[in-house]
């Protein structure tokens, strides 16, 4: 579905260049602006580095004049208005109406009515007094993002980012980018092999008695099954049953030295 994102009369320039981010990351490239402040606003140095990188979006953004230039070939205009009125379009929080409008578009599709509305504008007033009546008068739906009562203000760029994240989330969002590779799980031999290994620590350091093992280490196999350890981790553990073991020998060695030099003293005349 096509999808644009329309600023009126924006007075700060830093703005444009947060809403062409907001809008990078989600996916979406279609901005135009009406009327800003600034003539030159897509080229100024607060816009550019608001964008942190949007520079595509900025480059194919447009400025007109008229707000129905902007709205030109778009089906579905979605108002952000908080500002209460006398009358004007349902007022409606942003999943809610989204859910309902692809809902609608899948329902025609399947009853052969076409697939409508196939185009979807969001449009943003006035930093300082939001959308006019007359704008928000021609919208099919005002949509007001969830806040606290008590304090509903919002910066134009974050309200663009909370629009455009649920309008993807809506349209089917995007996978999750892992941040690490995808973890290989060790076979079941090392799993044997380390479970042996620690057989024998836990003997040494005296938890495990091999006369009278009952069910400890099939027990301690269910948990590492569990954990899904990997190759590494497999590693790491054999490190600390080696450990144990080294430790429980040092701390015999005293004794065994004692017992040595007490046999080699001659006895007392």
């Amino acid at each position: 579905m096509k999808t644009r994102f329309v600023l009126i009369n924006t007075s700060h320039a830093g703005n444009v260049g947060a809403t062409a981010r907001a809008m990078k990351v989600m996916g979406f490239d279609d901005l135009v602006l009406v009327a800003p402040r600034w003539a030159n606003v897509l080229n100024r140095e607060e816009t550019i580095q608001r964008a942190s990188g949007a520079l595509d979006v900025l480059k194919n953004a447009r400025i007109v004049a008229t707000l129905d230039e902007a709205l030109d070939g778009m089906a579905h205009l979605c108002a952000t208005a908080m500002t209460p009125r006398d009358f004007g379009p349902p007022t409606r929080a942003p999943r809610a109406h989204f859910a309902d409008l692809l809902s609608k578009k899948e329902r025609d599709a399947e009853s052969g009515q076409g697939l409508r509305p196939d185009s979807v504008a969001f449009l943003f007033g006035s930093e300082r007094f939001g959308m006019q009546n007359e704008d928000v008068y021609r919208c099919h739906v005002a949509l007001s993002i969830p806040t606290d009562p008590k304090f509903g203000s919002l910066n134009l760029g974050a309200a663009v980012q909370l629009i455009a994240y649920d309008w993807r989330q809506a349209l089917g969002g995007f996978a999750v980018q892992s941040a690490t590779p995808e973890p290989q799980l060790a076979d079941a031999a090392a799993v044997a092999g380390m479970l042996r290994h620690w057989e024998e620590a836990l003997t040494d350091i005296g938890f495990l008695d091999p006369a009278s093992p009952k069910k400890l280490m099939p027990r301690l196999n269910q948990l590492f099954n569990r954990a899904q350890l990997s190759p590494e981790e497999i590693h790491i553990l054999r490190g600390v049953a080696k450990a144990m073991s080294k430790s429980a020998l040092n701390k015999a060695m005293p004794d065994a030295d004692k017992t040595t030099r007490s046999a080699d003293t001659p006895a007392a005349q």
